[in-house]
C-alpha cells in the first residue's frame, strides 16, 4: 500500500453469530444506519482531501458483516463509490468474515466488491470458536465446508490463525496440514492471542509461553520453506520476515510498523474512532472520539489517546531495553494492544518480544542460506 493511501478499519456492526473464548469486542452495538454511514464516509473523504491521500482501503470487520444482508452492503457501496467519484477518488474494498452466514447469495458482492477475495480466521485444533449454543468441533465443520464451497467458486480466501496451548504441542506440522493440504488453503497467517477484553478464563493464561510460540514459528517457517514456498503457499509472519531479510521487501504485519498511528484508524458501528478494533471496541477510554460529532482531523489532531499512541516509540527507548535489540528496526517494539491487555499500559514492549526474536533470527540465517546458494 502506498504511504500516502489511508487505511481504515470499518465496524459496521458489531453483531456476532460465533461465541469466541478470546473475542474482545462488547457485541451490544446495533449496526450502522446508512445515514450515519454517508456522514462517516463523507468526513472520511474530507479528511482525506485535506491531507492529500490516495487511495481508501477499506477493511469491513465486525462483528460479522454476514449478519448483515447483502442489500445493505450493496447499498453502503453505492454510497462509498459515489462519494468517492465525486472527490475523484478510489475505494478497494477487503472482506474479514468468521464466514459463519456465508450462503451463495453473497458471492456476486465478493466477486465484485470485494475483488474476489474473503480472509476468515481459523485456528488448529480449535478450542475456543462456537457458534451460540455449539462446540467447536461443529464450528469448525461449517467453516471448512464454506471455505471449500467458496474455493470451488474461484474465490482467493486468507486465514488468520490463532495459536493455543495445544496448538504448540501438536506443532507445526500438524497446523499446516490442516490448513493446506486437508482444507487447501494457500495463504495463512498466525497472530498470537492477547488477553483484551472482558477477563476470563481461557484469558486469564495468555499470553502463551513466548519461547514456546518462537520454537513453533520457527519450525513453521521451516516447513514452509521444505513445502510450500516454491507452491506459492504464503505463511505470515515467516513469509514476509524472510523476504525482509532477503531483499529488504515483504509487507510486514500490522504489529510491527514503525508506529501504527501513522497507518490507520478503526470506526465502529457509534461512529467511534480509535486505534483499531481492538480498542474501540474493549478500551473506550483509549477512544479517540466520535467521527460523527468531529471532523476527523481535528479529533485525531487534539486526542490525547492518539498521542500517547504517537508518544510509544520514544517512551519506549526511554523505559524498555528495545533501543539495544539488533532488531528494532523489524519489530519496533511490537504491538501496543498486546501490550496494554498484558501489562495495563502503552509504555511496554510487546509480551511476545522473545517469539519474534527466535523468528527474526532464524530467518536472517535461512535469508543468508538462501542467498548463498544463488551465487
Amino acid at each position: 500500500m502506498n504511504r500516502r493511501d489511508f487505511a481504515l478499519i470499518f465496524l459496521p456492526t458489531l453483531v456476532c453469530d460465533a461465541r469466541c473464548d478470546y473475542c474482545f469486542e462488547d457485541k451490544s452495538t446495533p449496526p450502522i444506519s446508512l445515514e450515519d454511514f454517508t456522514t462517516v464516509f463523507g468526513r472520511v473523504l474530507d479528511f482525506m482531501d485535506a491531507r492529500r491521500m490516495g487511495t481508501l482501503h477499506l477493511y469491513w470487520q465486525g462483528g460479522e458483516v454476514l449478519t448483515l444482508e447483502p442489500a445493505w452492503v450493496e447499498e453502503a457501496h453505492g454510497i462509498i463509490r459515489a462519494l468517492s467519484g465525486d472527490r475523484g477518488r478510489t475505494t478497494l474494498n477487503h472482506l474479514q468474515s468468521n464466514l459463519l452466514a456465508y450462503d451463495p447469495k453473497w458471492l456476486p458482492l465478493i466477486a465484485g466488491m470485494f475483488n474476489n477475495s474473503v480472509g476468515t480466521s481459523m485456528d488448529f485444533p480449535n478450542r475456543h470458536r462456537r457458534m451460540p449454543g455449539g462446540t467447536p468441533e461443529a464450528y469448525t465443520e461449517r467453516w471448512t465446508r464454506n471455505v471449500r464451497e467458496l474455493r470451488q467458486a474461484g474465490v482467493n480466501i486468507g486465514v488468520i490463525s490463532v495459536p493455543n496451548a495445544e496448538t504448540l504441542e501438536m506443532g507445526a506440522q500438524a497446523l499446516y496440514t490442516f490448513l493446506v493440504d486437508e482444507t487447501g488453503v494457500g495463504n495463512f497467517q498466525i497472530n498470537s492471542p492477547f488477553p483484551g477484553g472482558q477477563v476470563n478464563d481461557v484469558k486469564r493464561n495468555l499470553p502463551l509461553d513466548a519461547r514456546a510460540l518462537g520454537h513453533f514459528l520457527v519450525d513453521l517457517m521451516d516447513l514452509w520453506l521444505l513445502r510450500g514456498r516454491n507452491r506459492g503457499v504464503k505463511v505470515g509472519p515467516c513469509t514476509e520476515v524472510l523476504n525482509y531479510f532477503l531483499d529488504g521487501g515483504g509487507r510486514l504485519p500490522c504489529f510491527w510498523q514503525d508506529n501504527c498511528a501513522n497507518g490507520f484508524i478503526c470506526i465502529d458501528p457509534k461512529g467511534n474512532v480509535a486505534q483499531c478494533d481492538c480498542w474501540v471496541a474493549s478500551y473506550p477510554e483509549m477512544r479517540f472520539g466520535n467521527i460523527l460529532e468531529t471532523p476527523l482531523a481535528k479529533l485525531l489532531d487534539k486526542s490525547p489517546a492518539r498521542r500517547e499512541f504517537l508518544d510509544r516509540p520514544g517512551d519506549l527507548m526511554a523505559d524498555t531495553d528495545c533501543i539495544d535489540c539488533e532488531h528494532l528496526a523489524i519489530c519496533h517494539g511490537g504491538c501496543p494492544v498486546r501490550a496494554f491487555s498484558t501489562y495495563g499500559r502503552l509504555a511496554e514492549k510487546d509480551p511476545y518480544c522473545e517469539t519474534y526474536k527466535m523468528l527474526f533470527s532464524h530467518a536472517k540465517q535461512q535469508a543468508a542460506r538462501i542467498a548463498g546458494g544463488r551465487k
